[in-house]
């Protein structure tokens, strides 16, 4: 089933990312990581579904959604960047296999912070964040979606990692097998959020269990 939501406001937080509030259909239920797919309801656009991931809370007023839109691609998320107040999406029902089980180290590449980020802010309001770590990677500084909520949220816990920028006090390179064992060694976490590509994310996910994370403890999208 699908849903017409009018967007209620458009905010930018990076210079490709952008924050969509849309209206919250009645008796409309998710869980922090999931996501639905979204369209926009116009004419030659309502078939072109693609998925995303809410980034409210699942008892606010409305909806809200956090896109990396790609200009180059001419696609979807590009006609997203035009979006205005009043006009409309289409969204379908709640999906999704993330979500939080306790306690764990997070990993993130770009736009793969958005299934994490509802979960981030319904830990937060528990009080119960600090006890999870976040490992970001961006290509620079200026791709990091969220970036002030993440500082002030997780404190020194979080971690960002710049693949193509050096910047003072920011992580140079990839998040790799080195930096995960580390992480492992000293933070020995319950459980491991993965999101990012699929490339990225195969990596992370084969080197984890390289280094002995049982598969049932590694958290990710099903495919």
């Amino acid at each position: 089933m699908d849903y017409s939501v009018k967007v209620l406001a458009v905010t930018q937080d990076t210079h490709e990312t952008y924050k969509f509030a849309v209206e919250k259909p009645e008796g409309y239920e998710f869980t922090p990581g999931q996501a639905t797919c979204v369209s926009i309801n116009k004419p030659g656009a309502r078939e072109e579904k693609r998925p995303f991931t809410f980034t409210s809370l699942p008892d606010d007023p409305c909806l809200q959604f956090t896109i990396k839109t790609y200009p180059e691609r001419d696609g979807v998320t590009d006609e997203m960047r035009d979006l205005q107040v009043d006009d409309e999406l289409l969204i379908g029902e709640p999906w999704g296999a993330i979500n939080y089980k306790g306690p764990g180290l997070f990993i993130a590449g770009g736009a793969g912070i958005t299934p994490f980020l509802s979960i981030f802010r319904q830990l937060h309001r528990e009080g119960s964040l600090t006890a999870n770590h976040l490992l970001y990677s961006n290509s620079q500084q200026r791709d990091i979606i969220a970036a002030a909520e993440l500082k002030t949220q997780f404190g020194p816990n979080v971690h960002f990692y710049l693949t193509d920028e050096t910047v003072p006090t920011y992580q140079q390179g990839h998040i790799d097998e080195g930096v995960l064992r580390g992480f492992l060694d000293t933070v020995k976490p319950e459980y491991c959020y993965v999101c990012g590509t699929p490339g990225m994310t195969e990596e992370i996910v084969s080197d984890l269990k390289k280094l002995g994370v049982p598969e049932e403890a590694i958290i990710q999208e099903e495919s």
